[in-house]
């Protein structure tokens, strides 16, 4: 199994300028190799990347000696990364390889294994043509690395650090199913009526980042004043992405531990977002991510993860009776059938997710106590707790 583990590193102002400059020989040699891509394929020719790689290394002591001062990794792998862009572009799998620009792209620089060294007693990685960098914490993994990625986020660098190792999590023994309705009121609601509720960072610090977005732009772009404010601008997106990511890891590895059979819907989040009075809020729950995560952590601890349809009507049809109703505003929060089902929406839409349907169980003050403990205690409530007048299989 191969498992990244990204670390923050404690840099100093020799060590920073070795990361911008060895991003800078990645960032040139992606374009120089995507303009010569797009000039042979007009021309009739059929690129690839380890061609034009050769191509560059035959022109690189002549034309481009500075790549030198840095990894070789960082002016071979950019041409790998290319091919591979193509491939899933050709595949419909992303969008078309663009141009690099500084100051606008990801900071980044690719760094093979057998290049890197660690000592983990005194919490440090080894760079080619650099030394040693400390690190704020220890790899979790044992194994063997096979790469190091270092970025930058904001003003602070990272390494990630892919191993692979034999490492294996608990199977699960029981068989307990449960079905996910995600949404932007709450995060998560489960078919067992625990709820997980989204700290929506964006928009809490919403009213900081136009502050700060205002004051950048009545700066002089280039001056040292406009720098400064950029790099508070950055800092805040970071810490809004932290927050969000903090809790999607939180959750997704709560359920995945807790469950064997995972129920969920797949969303089409990028049609969602075209909605402009829902787009920001969407955006700030982080639909798509959270299915991703939850994915693979099912998968590593031997769990089935059944993806609905898109067109599943979840939210429409009654997990009592089966019957679906033709429309349902986004303002009915209470879910009401014919048959007497009286259900809150959201926990309707998750018993309707369930693999293996079930009724409604009470979750003892111990499960959700741990469940707190593992999450947030502000973040996980249940149904009983949310005043809402639920009466299941009525009449």
């Amino acid at each position: 199994m191969q498992i990244a583990h990204k670390i923050e590193l404690k840099t100093n102002n020799v060590q920073v300028t070795y990361f911008k400059r060895a991003c800078g020989v990645a960032r040139f040699a992606w374009n120089w190799g995507l303009a010569e891509w797009d000039q042979q394929f007009k021309s009739g020719q059929k690129p690839s990347g380890m061609a034009l790689k050769k191509q560059f290394n035959a022109l690189k002591e002549a034309e481009f000696p500075w790549t030198y001062e840095v990894t070789k990794y960082a002016s071979q792998q950019p041409f790998l990364d290319l091919q591979d862009a193509w491939k899933r572009f050709f595949k419909k799998l992303g969008g078309k390889p663009r141009f690099k620009k500084k100051g606008k792209s990801h900071d980044s620089f690719y760094v093979g294994g057998d290049q890197i060294k660690l000592d983990e007693s005194k919490r440090r990685i080894k760079i080619p043509n650099l030394g040693w960098v400390k690190m704020r914490e220890s790899l979790r993994f044992e194994g063997k690395i096979n790469s190091v990625v270092i970025s930058r986020t904001a003003d602070r660098w990272f390494a990630s650090i892919q191993v692979e190792t034999p490492i294996s999590f608990p199977r699960h023994e029981n068989q307990v199913s449960v079905g996910v309705d995600l949404g932007v009121l709450q995060l998560a609601t489960l078919s067992d009526g625990v709820m997980f509720q989204s700290p929506k960072p964006l928009q809490k610090l919403l009213r900081r980042l136009k502050r700060l977005s205002r004051k950048f732009s009545k700066k002089i772009k280039g001056s040292g004043r406009s720098k400064k404010t950029a790099e508070s601008l950055a800092r805040l997106h970071m810490r809004i992405a932290n927050i969000r990511r903090d809790t999607l890891h939180k959750v997704t590895t709560t359920i995945a531990d807790n469950y064997s059979h995972i129920g969920i819907e797949e969303l089409h989040v990028k049609g969602m977002v075209r909605n402009s009075k829902l787009a920001r809020a969407i955006s700030d729950v982080g639909l798509g991510e959270f299915r991703r995560q939850l994915t693979y952590k099912a998968e590593w601890r031997g769990s089935t993860v059944v993806i609905h349809s898109r067109f599943f009507p979840s939210s429409k049809k009654c997990s009592s009776c089966s019957n679906v109703k033709e429309t349902l505003s986004l303002s009915e929060r209470i879910y009401r059938c014919e048959c007497g089902l009286t259900i809150d929406r959201d926990l309707n839409a998750a018993m309707n997710l369930n693999p293996v349907p079930k009724a409604l169980r009470e979750i003892t003050p111990a499960e959700m106590t741990a469940l707190r403990r593992s999450v947030h205690p502000v973040f996980v409530t249940s149904i009983a707790e949310t005043g809402n007048q639920l009466q299941l299989l009525c009449g």
